[in-house]
């Protein structure tokens, strides 16, 4: 391969459920590389199993990476010079490359039903089809040439198969895993061409990476068993100097790193495993993703972009682009990343510390409105926002935060109050609520000054005073500083809440 040749990489999902957070860290490892050396990024729909296919599914792909900001440069939605960008409407090319490998004695028709390989998987448990057992079985191998045709001509439903060849060694470099190799013995026939007339994944696969120019192949760590049959298809199709240079992605895995993480283990665990909500059309149910949980989708691809790989420092909190320019192969881990959902809530806490309020303010409004709250001045949420963002870890704890600042406490910590409640405090709080309404400038720093020393006029202690008065605003010990509180929440309100909660702390 010319080392002149353009990067073309190709994130190709199938429209089947659910946008794994596994499938989106290998779009984003392909854009990443794209952008890196001024490649182009492309989505390809592999649709070819239509017994899987699920309405909508491909939408949602799309606003997957619309959400993250993956942008492809070619796609069913932005065409290029290499479409169509759906396997199902590239049909009509791949069987005319399956008659070739028939030609060249590189794959056979294989009459065989369903019932009848169902009969084998009975007798032989760990059943195969491959160089062990071909020539027992009902294909092209096995049967006479006027045998064969005569099936053919009466459109007897077949498959093509691939013909793997014995006591080789199939070997390529894999850019994470260095050189890797196979023993042909080991490698059953796969099926190219179903029944349907459509590919399945491995010859389309090679057809498609071929007709679209693919000069490198970024995908997951299970299908590298899959990658000799494909090394020999672009062998046998002639096409060895096009051939797109390999990756194989680590595996995400579970938590305690016992296997590949499942949408199960998130079921079980109580975190999402999908970037966003997916509705599963025959049950209605609906799986929790990282978009609607509350992540930032600035987090959610930092978070991804660190798992599996780092940059050899100790920095862990990467913009996109930041990404981009320090994306390399050699720093992708060849070993599985045990996803922790405990760091990937830290990384969320951080960017919504790092994002300004303005891109944050639609959201808190889109909550709020969730919330009843109606007609809110963004100067007045904004300010809010400031108080409480470095206590959010998603964004929807705006509202646990910092309601208060929006409706009246129902109800009060009285359990923390009423034990050592006095006449003394009622005294205390009368007054000050008297002198509150006497301020003319309703300023923090001012407030904070007289409140402290009404305190030391009364004799009493700090203590005893300032943890009532919050929870008089707050209706519990929680919240920002409470002179931000009483300055945000304004004279009247806070007048007004000191004496209704007077009445809660005085009630027998």
């Amino acid at each position: 391969m010319s080392s002149e040749r353009k990067v073309r990489v190709r994130f190709a999902p199938s429209p089947t459920g659910g946008l794994h957070l596994g499938g989106v860290r290998t779009a984003l490892f392909n854009y990443l590389y794209a952008r890196k050396h001024q490649g182009d990024f492309i989505l390809r729909v592999e649709d070819t199993d239509q017994t899987r296919f699920v309405a909508g599914a491909e939408e949602y792909i799309n606003e997957c990476l619309a959400w993250c900001g993956l942008t492809p440069d070619e796609s069913p939605l932005k065409g290029g010079d290499f479409g169509p960008y759906r396997q199902s409407e590239r049909k009509p090319s791949y069987r005319k490359f399956a008659e070739q490998l028939i030609e060249k004695g590189y794959a056979y028709y294989a009459f065989d039903t369903s019932a009848e390989l169902d009969e084998q998987r009975k007798e032989q448990p760990n059943f195969r089809y491959s160089h062990e057992n071909r020539l027992k079985l009902r294909n092209s191998l096995s049967l006479s040439q006027e045998e064969t045709a005569e099936l053919l001509a009466a459109g007897t439903p077949h498959t093509v198969r691939i013909k793997v060849p014995t006591d080789e060694t199939v070997s390529f470099n894999d850019m994470i895993r260095g050189q890797v190799s196979f023993d042909t013995n080991l490698i059953d026939d796969k099926v190219l061409l179903k029944a349907d007339g459509m590919p399945t994944y491995h010859l389309a696969v090679v057809v498609d990476d071929k007709a679209m120019e693919i000069s490198h192949v970024f995908r997951g760590e299970e299908w590298l068993p899959s990658a000799p049959v494909h090394v020999l298809l672009w062998e046998y199709l002639g096409w060895n100097d096009e051939m797109p240079k390999w990756a194989h992605l680590p595996l995400i895995l579970k938590p305690d790193g016992n296997g590949k993480l499942s949408k199960r283990d998130g079921d079980r665990l109580g975190f999402p495993v999908y970037a966003m909500n997916w509705k599963d059309a025959q049950s209605e149910t609906v799986t929790q993703g990282f978009r609607e949980m509350g992540f930032l989708p600035e987090a959610f691809v930092n978070m991804l972009g660190v798992l599996g790989w780092n940059d050899g420092t100790e920095q862990e909190l990467f913009s996109l682009d930041e990404l981009i320019a320090k994306f390399s192969v050699e720093r992708i881990s060849k070993a599985g990343a045990k996803f922790d959902f405990e760091k990937a809530k830290w990384f969320n806490h951080e960017w919504i510390k790092k994002s300004s309020n303005e891109d944050l303010l639609p959201q808190i409004k889109a909550l709020l409105t969730l919330h009843n709250v109606q007609k809110v001045d963004d100067h007045f949420v904004t300010e809010v926002l400031s108080a409480v963002k470095e206590r959010l870890t998603f964004v929807s704890d705006f509202w646990e935060q910092a309601s208060f600042f929006f409706v009246q406490p129902e109800n009060y910590d009285l359990a923390a109050v009423k034990p050592k409640w006095s006449a003394e405090k009622t005294d205390f709080f009368q007054k000050v609520n008297s002198e509150f309404g006497e301020f003319e400038s309703w300023d923090a720093s001012a407030l904070e000054a007289y409140f402290k020393g009404a305190i030391q006029e009364s004799g009493m202690k700090m203590g005893e005073l300032m943890m009532p008065f919050r929870i008089m605003l707050v209706g519990g010990k929680f919240g920002p500083d409470v002179f931000q509180i009483v300055s945000l929440l304004g004279q009247e309100e806070v007048i007004a809440r000191v004496n209704k909660a007077l009445v809660a702390f005085t009630a027998e």
